[in-house]
């Protein structure tokens, strides 16, 4: 038995002769009115999953208190997230101080007078769906350029920026839950000869097929970043030094020993790798050791994998950084 399909309106009235004339308005405009008789259907029908786009609800409903049961059926209609929260146009008597302080505080998208003529009806409606258009392209294009703002512009990855910030959130849950968290920084080898041998668009396109295959290794909750031109930085939580020494292992035989194909030719790529391990330290410690062990990486040759913790020649003093909200030379352990 297939599943009835979710209303694109609810009506929430006890008045026929009202419902008579704008059901059939709502339905002219397809997509399914869901009538609801009382409070309490009107309630589950807006808190229902996958929940109507647009909501009429009629203060004459009955049990309908404006300053306690209305303001219990609104904070269900908002409880859902942003991009499934109905528009709700409020059919009044007459327009209250009440009625347009819940329009001025957002709180309902519109009022409408239980006696207005059907062209207006129309209109306000039309004007509603208009608003909902709107609304969700607005909402689109935030949510486009947040994504915009955390991500490296060739890769997808995340940036540098964004890696920072979720560093520190991975701290936090280090130092509450006690739990394992493991960096990973690599850097693609002599990547200066093959940007001259190949040129810029030829590269560019190496790191993007780098950034893919790593993708394709990590869990799903790992993240992975590129902090410089040919660098990337995966966050592992719940990863200890060993888990992330083979993961690096696997990284450099599964990703870098295969051959990239590139402008017909036939590449070989190898990286090497700065691990480093949190217990909840600070994450500017942390990443700075990812650091040291890439270079100390860097210094043993071509495709070396190198542990902080595993080094005899680590340093666990502190070490300084300048605050980024004070300017002020700072310890950090």
């Amino acid at each position: 038995m297939s599943s009835r399909p979710h209303p694109r309106f609810v009506l929430a009235s006890p008045d026929s002769a009202l419902l008579g004339e704008l059901e059939p308005m709502l339905l002219a405009l397809g997509g399914g009115v869901e009538v609801a008789l009382t409070l309490e259907a009107a309630q589950a029908a807006l808190a229902a999953p996958g929940a109507a786009r647009f909501a009429f609800i009629d203060t004459a409903l009955p049990g309908l208190d404006p300053r306690m049961n209305l303001e219990r059926l609104l904070a269900i209609v908002r409880a859902d997230d942003s991009e499934s929260q109905p528009a709700i146009i409020l059919i009044v008597d007459s327009v209250s101080e009440l009625w347009l302080k819940l329009v001025t505080e957002g709180a309902v998208d519109d009022l409408i007078l239980r006696g207005a003529e059907s062209g207006i009806w129309r209109l306000r409606i039309d004007t509603a769906l208009r608003n909902r258009h709107r609304s969700r392209e607005s909402e689109s294009l935030r949510e486009a350029a947040a994504r915009l703002a955390k991500t490296d512009h060739l890769t997808g990855v995340y940036n540098r920026e964004a890696l920072l910030c979720m560093l520190f959130r991975e701290t936090d849950r280090v130092q509450r839950m006690h739990t394992p968290l493991s960096l990973i920084l690599l850097d693609v080898d002599d990547f200066g000869h093959w940007n001259s041998r190949l040129g810029n668009d030829a590269c560019d396109d190496l790191l993007c097929q780098v950034a893919r295959r790593l993708g394709q290794l990590l869990r799903s909750y790992d993240l992975l970043g590129r902090p410089g031109k040919d660098e990337f930085l995966a966050l592992l939580p719940g990863c200890g030094a060993e888990e992330a020494r083979l993961l690096a292992e696997r990284i450099r035989a599964e990703v870098f020993c295969r051959p990239f194909r590139v402008e017909d030719e036939s590449i070989r790529l190898s990286a090497c790798f700065g691990i480093a391990s949190s217990s909840g330290r600070s994450p500017v410690v942390v990443l700075r050791q990812a650091e040291t062990a890439l270079q100390w990486a860097r210094t043993s040759g071509p495709e070396s994998i190198q542990s902080y913790l595993d080094s005899p020649h680590r340093e666990d003093g502190p070490i300084t950084y300048r605050s980024a909200s004070s300017g002020d030379e700072l310890l950090a352990w």
